[in-house]
């Protein structure tokens, strides 16, 4: 497994064969595809810290979905991928979409985690809000990530799993500031794709507990897409990856394998 920085992006690849890109949301990082690499086995595996989170650089100008995009097209310019399967997680479901349909000849499928098309109306003015507090520093990162623990994982994780709390705690706490902040406007800032141009094969999974991607809107999300397979996964929040690894392993090696 090697790390390479291009143009600022921290970048892990490891494996042989077709590209498979892999973009984490909100607070996480090529940590969040680590419970589920061994899915994975036989692709090359393509997972990137967004710009502003976790190892890569906050570029100079200021976060938003068109530039996750074109980061993301950049990057894969430089590995020489010209077409990729995509897994992604949360606000990196919202990228995810808006490659596919902006570049849809260089995607092959979506394997979407927590998945939305964007946010709320009504939950746009809290991430504005956590965006200010996450430019407190050190103390207002920690409250956020505490409110994320509480708030993001399911009933059951909380119970039988201390160590998948700290893991979405650290996650969450070790970011950038001002790079989760400017994360946050982002994401506060995103508007739906034009989902209905998706034609490639897609995956989508959450949890019964998801209060970020609730089942019904996912399914609805689904109808959207042509062919599009929804999985609801009990006893599960939004950290998927994190809370049922082995539950989503499987659902991947399955839709890999139907694609072969």
């Amino acid at each position: 497994m090697a790390t390479e920085v291009i143009n600022g992006l921290a970048v892990e690849i490891y494996g042989d064969g077709q590209p498979l890109l892999c973009i984490h949301g909100l607070g996480g990082s090529s940590n969040t595809w680590t419970p589920v690499l061994p899915a994975m086995e036989g692709f090359k595996v393509i997972r990137i810290d967004l710009p502003g989170s976790a190892r890569s650089a906050l570029p100079v100008e200021s976060l938003s979905i068109a530039g996750y995009v074109a980061a993301i097209a950049t990057t894969l310019d430089a590995l020489a991928a010209q077409q990729v399967h995509v897994a992604a997680h949360s606000l990196g479901t919202i990228i995810a979409q808006h490659f596919a349909v902006t570049f849809p000849e260089r995607v092959r499928s979506l394997a979407l985690f927590g998945p939305l098309l964007a946010p709320p109306e009504q939950g746009r003015p809290a991430i504005h809000a956590r965006a200010q507090l996450a430019r407190e520093g050190i103390s207002g990162m920690q409250q956020i990530a505490d409110a994320i623990v509480n708030g993001a994982t399911s009933r059951e994780t909380k119970e039988q799993q201390p160590a998948v709390l700290a893991l979405v705690r650290e996650s969450v706490m070790r970011q950038p500031p001002e790079g989760y902040a400017q994360s946050c406007e982002a994401l506060a800032a995103a508007q739906p794709a034009r989902v209905e141009q998706i034609s490639v094969p897609t995956l989508l999974v959450t949890g019964d507990q998801d209060g970020v991607a609730p089942p019904a809107a996912v399914q609805s999300m689904g109808e959207r897409i042509a062919g599009a397979n929804v999985f609801v996964l009990t006893g599960c929040g939004h950290w998927t990856t994190f809370e049922k690894p082995m539950e989503c392993s499987n659902l991947l090696r399955e839709f890999y394998r139907d694609l072969s």
